[in-house]
């Protein structure tokens, strides 16, 4: 069920951008000032950790998914998140391209995009999409 409200959209939006930034960018490495997140955090457990946080991500395609995203869409987002799964579930080299892929902010600029070219289309019915 996708949201009733412009607004409704704007928090949707807004809470799974949070949970994105949590996951690929929330702090920084120090000395270095990369951004990491849980994903590249948990990918020190290859598979383990890697599995944990793709359950997460595949909860913000299928949130995707409840907003009405087309399929299209829908699977590249689903596809970097599996590139994300295989890949980062590599000891050592999976670990470095977790921090580097971060495909949970990939997702969201997908779903932003497609939020802005629906209200280009039909202003009346899409949230304002304001940057958090």
């Amino acid at each position: 069920m996708a949201p009733a409200t412009p607004q409704d959209y704007d928090a949707k939006l807004a809470q799974l951008e949070r949970l994105a930034d949590l996951l690929d960018s929330r702090w920084r490495i120090p000395g270095l000032g990369i951004p990491i997140g849980i994903d590249g955090i948990a990918s020190i457990f290859p598979v383990v950790g890697d599995s944990a946080t793709g359950v997460v991500s595949a909860y913000l395609v299928y949130q995707a998914s409840r907003m009405g995203v087309p399929k299209n869409v829908l699977m590249r987002m689903a596809a970097n998140t599996g590139v994300d799964w295989v890949v980062g579930s590599i000891p050592v080299l999976g670990t470095l391209f977790d921090i580097g892929f971060k495909a949970n902010s990939r997702n969201v600029n997908l779903l932003r995009r497609h939020l802005e070219e629906e209200r280009d289309r039909n202003p009346a019915l899409r949230p304002t999409l304001r940057r958090v």
